[in-house]
């Protein structure tokens, strides 16, 4: 009889297999502990989110949904799957949740698929007024396939301009209204989008992409009972993983599911669903709840500031964890200060403002946002300090004494504030 055979060598790690690739995470994991993070869409994940992430669920293929698979071997997965819908539509509040679509983009193209022929009317924020790639710009796949109809801002405060989403609709008669965002720090007004699609009778769609882990903690409104579909990334404020998600009215569901498979993609990545499971239990907590009010409280906090620097901010502030700087009347690029910025361990990116005269690889702005450094626990006095350094930056960005003095004081801060889910 023959025994099972036990393994007995040395199998070698990451670092003993591929020494550059390791030393490449491991600079990165150092920078994300050493600098503050202000990227509006990014964040730390928990140690338990990463687990998940790099767990075993990535050796296995699992096409089609929980019960229909076209592989077997699904005892685990199927579960798991289930789990993080179940966990997604409670939080939420919606009828059926799709967790497979790979990242945000690939969710709203779920949405165009399902619900849209090529050629019809889709209309959404531009991008110029901080709006998303996907919600009809030229540039993306759903400008060149549908009919794009964008809509604005108010020129007096540059607010969504509701008045003209009505009379584009109703002149216009989109099959599919998008309301969602990238670059805008104020309330969606979800009410008055559902009116305006009830009237002209378009599929309302809300990509809450960025403020999803607002949504979920109630300090920003729901498109829930509104909103036909629902789309979002699970990382930004939700501090999941780099997926996607959509979630719809019961009678839509059966449409998005056949749009993300098979009409979109093969199999769904096992291991971000377990992540993205981990991630609504976590936001399932009430410390949650406090986590994403201190999000908006901190942005708030910079942004007052910022503007009491001279700092001219779109829309003059911010109801959530976003605020867009328009830095004309400083008299630096937004390119130029955001890598100024970098160098000082403050890492934001540039960003257009609306109707920037710049180009968007050199644009007039910055956007920064709050959720990282919230993450790491940190409060207003930290955003006191974050207002002051960018002042110093920005009035000096060619000054590499003043920009190393300060990314010195930077990683002091940093260390008294450990991030979530990094081992230094």
């Amino acid at each position: 009889m023959s025994t099972p055979a036990t393994r007995t060598w040395h199998e070698p790690s990451l670092a003993e297999v591929d020494p550059e690739i390791a030393r490449l995470i491991d600079e990165e994991e150092r920078r994300e502990a050493d600098t503050l993070r202000i990227i509006a869409s990014e964040n730390y994940v928990s140690r338990a989110v990463l687990e998940a992430s790099a767990s075993v669920l990535t050796n296995k293929y699992s096409e089609g949904y929980a019960g229909k698979r076209y592989y077997e071997g699904q005892q685990s997965i199927d579960p798991i799957e289930q789990l993080a819908c179940s966990r997604m539509a409670a939080l939420f509040g919606m009828e059926h949740v799709n967790v497979q679509p790979y990242s945000g983009s690939p969710a709203n193209l779920a949405v165009y698929f399902a619900l849209l022929s090529p050629g019809d009317t889709v209309m959404g924020l531009g991008l110029a007024s901080g709006g998303h790639l996907t919600h009809g710009h030229a540039v993306s796949i759903t400008g060149k396939y549908f009919k794009s109809v964008p809509y604005g801002l108010r020129a007096s405060d540059a607010r969504i301009d509701l008045d003209q989403v009505r009379a584009l609709a109703k002149e216009h008669r989109p099959k599919l209204i998008f309301c969602g965002t990238t670059a805008y720090p104020r309330t969606i007004d979800f009410a008055a989008f559902g009116e305006i699609a009830r009237e002209v009778g378009a599929v309302l769609a809300a990509d809450i992409s960025h403020i999803s882990g607002l949504v979920v903690a109630g300090v920003h409104p729901s498109p829930a009972g509104i909103a036909d579909v629902v789309t979002t990334t699970t990382h930004k404020t939700l501090r999941g993983p780099r997926g996607g998600v959509v979630m719809c009215k019961q009678s839509l569901a059966a449409a998005i599911d056949k749009a993300v498979f098979p009409g979109l993609q093969g199999g769904p990545h096992n291991h971000t669903t377990a992540a993205i499971a981990v991630a609504a239990h976590e936001a399932a907590r009430p410390s949650f709840k406090v986590y994403a009010q201190a999000i908006v409280d901190n942005a708030k906090a910079l942004a007052e500031g910022l503007s009491a620097r001279g700092f001219d901010l779109v829309t003059g502030g911010t109801d959530n964890h976003l605020i867009l700087i328009d830095l004309t009347k400083k008299g630096v690029t937004g390119k130029v200060a955001a890598k100024a910025l970098d160098r000082a361990g403050i890492v934001g990116n540039y960003n257009a403002i609306p109707n920037d005269p710049r180009k968007p690889f050199d644009p007039s702005g910055l956007r920064i946002g709050t959720p990282a450094v919230t993450s790491r626990g940190m409060g207003l006095a930290e955003m006191a300090k974050l207002a002051a350094w960018m002042d110093e930056v920005v009035q000096a960005p060619g000054d590499d004494a003043r920009i190393a003095r300060i990314a010195g004081e930077v990683k002091e801060l940093c260390a008294g504030f450990p991030a979530p889910g990094l081992r230094v």
